[in-house]
């Protein structure tokens, strides 16, 4: 957004800013000037929720659940705003007015006055049988031959009406619940936070001691269930035991078990005395047939059997040394042999050898007391099966009691539990509705003074809201507005060069010649030249670039002054010394000396003669535009000749083209130029068709830009 041309724009409309809103808050004025003054009344409710000095049982962790506690202060205020309180209070205000009517807080509508005293007393008792039963007033109520509902709503005393003016919060995260009331009679705004606090404190008792009663009787009547359910499983475990002539099944059953576990291990030490015993006697068995090593004869036997041969080894030597001559190596032998006897001998004697007899009547009277061992010990063993058998028969006796008796106790400790849980919800309620904590009126509304009046605040608002939408409409107004007012603006919008600028000039009736001879006091004059010479200085470079002369000039409409800009643009160039050619263009008849506009001549008529009388410095031919077509009037090849014969006379060639409107008009005379330039009047838009011919000219070869022209 163009925030400079916004501005402009605001500037534009400065008086609408400042004139509406000083209207419209002096209208606001005398308008709030005569308002009631308003009185306000406040009451306070406290609520012990967050003050614990007011509780019996303080819950350590209370403050900190401050969701929940900013639940039950919204939940009190909606139930303050609930349509049965709000009821109560319509009909407290209603008969207030109708018993009292000197005392009445507001004068007495039509329908009231309408009514009569017989008509009074028949609504006062109607409204008093509602109130009594805490009905909830509708636009039902007006079907009867009292419209009870259309006679609060007259007096304002209904919940809308009500509700506009009343203000239900908890201030600052207090313990308190406020009532704020707005009216025009401090009494009425005194009675109204009042009598609502109070009823709504006794309502809002009473329907909390009601739900925990409720909640009360029916926690006895399940916990008496739960009891008589409780005793009925006790019963049946009592009696099953009677029964069966259990005391403690447990335990019992644990001293049985005990038992078999006992005598299992004596059977199986027996067992195991039995298997070693008969081990020890296989043994003796096997010693006994010498399949053992012979513990008491083998040694002693095989020394008597040295002994005997080295005897006889020795009377062997004996006999070789007497047959020997006595030969002392036979003495020698002799010697050995006796050595090695007494040597043997020696050993004999120091081992002590038993008698084999006695180590084998040893070994039969061990064998035959480990016999007799076995068969005690058999005899032991066959004594624990029986005892076993006898003690697993009693266990296998107990194993139907143990799965009945504990389905019994399973289900009479279910049953306990259950009515111990029910005991203690029930002692939780009754003890919480002892201890609940009670709603109280804190503070009492009190009539107060006047409060300040609103008018100033009305009145600033409604200039505010004035500006605001003068200074929103000036902005609508703005960003819908497609119009192009500068040159840069021109430049976005056609995606093209812009030479230059024209300003519009106020005269209504302007010669070119009298513009160019003025003096340089006129600002407006001035500035045309300055930009019109900056205009001819574009236009120059760009023909001398291009070694053109014929320049056509043209527009997206007919009337944005392009001929105007023509005739100006061929003085501009006659001021410079060149020899220029105007054809068309907004011109008059002048007096033909030096740089003046010259008589009038046809175009038509050069195109049969060939012929043109030129003045000193400008001639112009003049179109006939009645004409629909310029190739209808000579050929092609005769039009290029035509105007070669132009070109070779003058310097400069400027044709007024058509405007772009007469499309036909406008490609056949452009058909013939070098050089074209549009002209686009400043404050006008580029609508839909238009944009058609925007492109169409831009794909002209020739073309060089815009000129913004009329620029205010």
């Amino acid at each position: 957004m163009d925030i400079k041309a916004f501005l402009r724009l605001l500037g534009k409309y400065k008086w609408v800013l400042i004139l509406v809103p000083l209207v419209i808050g002096v209208i606001t004025y005398f308008l709030v000037k005569n308002l009631p003054r308003q009185y306000s009344s406040e009451a306070q409710i406290a609520t012990g929720l967050i003050d614990q000095s007011k509780q019996v049982v303080v819950n350590s962790n209370q403050n900190s659940d401050i969701f929940k506690i900013n639940q039950q202060f919204s939940n009190i205020i909606e139930r303050m705003k609930m349509r049965r309180i709000m009821s109560i209070l319509s009909y407290n205000l209603i008969l207030h007015d109708l018993e009292s009517p000197k005392a009445s807080f507001r004068p007495y509508s039509k329908q009231v006055s309408g009514l009569g005293q017989a008509g009074i007393d028949e609504v006062v008792r109607l409204y008093r049988e509602r109130l009594l039963n805490k009905q909830v007033i509708t636009i039902s109520d007006n079907a009867g031959k009292y419209p009870l509902y259309d006679i609060i709503s007259s007096m304002g005393y209904d919940n809308e009406s009500i509700n506009n003016n009343l203000k239900v919060y908890r201030p600052d995260n207090s313990d308190f619940v406020n009532v704020y009331y707005v009216s025009e009679n401090p009494l009425l705004s005194t009675f109204v936070v009042n009598t609502l606090s109070t009823d709504f404190i006794n309502n809002y008792g009473q329907d909390v001691n009601m739900n925990q009663n409720n909640s009360i009787e029916l926690l006895d009547s399940l916990m008496k269930k739960k009891e008589a359910a409780m005793n009925q499983k006790n019963a049946a475990l009592k009696s099953f035991k009677m029964k069966n002539g259990v005391l403690n099944l447990d335990k019992q059953s644990e001293m049985v078990y005990a038992q078999i576990s006992q005598n299992e291990e004596r059977k199986a030490q027996a067992i195991r005395d039995i298997q070693a015993n008969q081990r020890a006697i296989a043994d003796i068995d096997a010693r006994l047939r010498g399949e053992i090593d012979n513990v008491s004869s083998g040694n002693s036997t095989a020394d008597n059997r040295t002994i005997i041969n080295l005897k006889n080894q020795l009377k062997s030597a004996n006999s070789a040394y007497i047959d020997g001559n006595f030969k002392a190596a036979d003495k020698n032998r002799i010697d050995s042999l006796t050595r090695l006897i007494d040597r043997v001998s020696s050993k004999i004697s120091d081992e002590n050898v038993t008698n084999p007899q006695a180590s084998r009547q040893g070994l039969i009277e061990r064998k035959l007391a480990l016999e007799t061992t076995v068969s005690q010990a058999k005899g032991s063993l066959r004594s624990i099966d029986n005892e076993l058998s006898v003690l697993k028969a009693k266990y296998n006796t107990m194993v139907p009691f143990d799965a009945g008796i504990q389905n019994y106790e399973r289900d009479a400790e279910l049953a306990t539990k259950d009515y111990m849980n029910s005991l203690d919800t029930y002692n939780q309620n009754r003890t919480g509705q002892n201890v609940a904590l009670k709603l109280q009126l804190a503070q009492l509304g009190l009539p107060g003074l006047p409060l300040a009046s609103k008018g100033i605040v009305y009145i600033a608002l409604s200039y505010i809201a004035s500006l605001f939408l003068c200074f929103t409409w000036i902005l609508t107004m703005f960003l819908l507005d497609r119009s192009i007012m500068d040159s840069k603006q021109l430049a976005q919008a056609t995606q093209s060069a812009v030479l230059g600028s024209v300003p519009y000039l106020s005269y209504s009736d302007i010669n070119i010649r009298e513009l160019w001879k003025s003096k340089e006091n006129d600002p407006e004059f001035l500035s045309f030249k300055n930009l019109l010479r900056s205009l001819r200085f574009e236009i120059s470079d760009a023909l001398k670039k291009n070694n053109a002369k014929i320049l056509g000039i043209t527009s997206l409409d007919s009337n944005e002054g392009k001929s105007f800009l023509s005739g100006s643009l061929a003085y501009g160039f006659a001021m410079m010394g060149e020899k220029v050619l105007l054809i068309g263009g907004e011109t008059k008849k002048v007096i033909s000396d030096s740089k003046a506009l010259a008589i009038n001549q046809d175009f038509e008529t050069f195109l049969v003669k060939r012929e043109i009388q030129t003045e000193d410095l400008i001639t112009i031919l003049n179109k006939n535009d009645a004409n629909s077509s310029l190739l209808e009037s000579q050929s092609t090849t005769s039009l290029r000749k035509g105007f070669q014969v132009l070109k070779d006379e003058f310097d400069v060639i400027i044709i007024d083209v058509n405007g772009l409107k007469d499309i036909n008009k406008a490609k056949e005379w452009l058909l013939f130029t070098e050089l074209n330039l549009a002209v686009f009047e400043s404050g006008r838009s580029i609508s839909d068709p238009q944009k058609e011919l925007l492109t169409y000219i831009k794909g002209q070869p020739g073309f060089i830009g815009w000129v913004l022209n009329k620029v205010k």
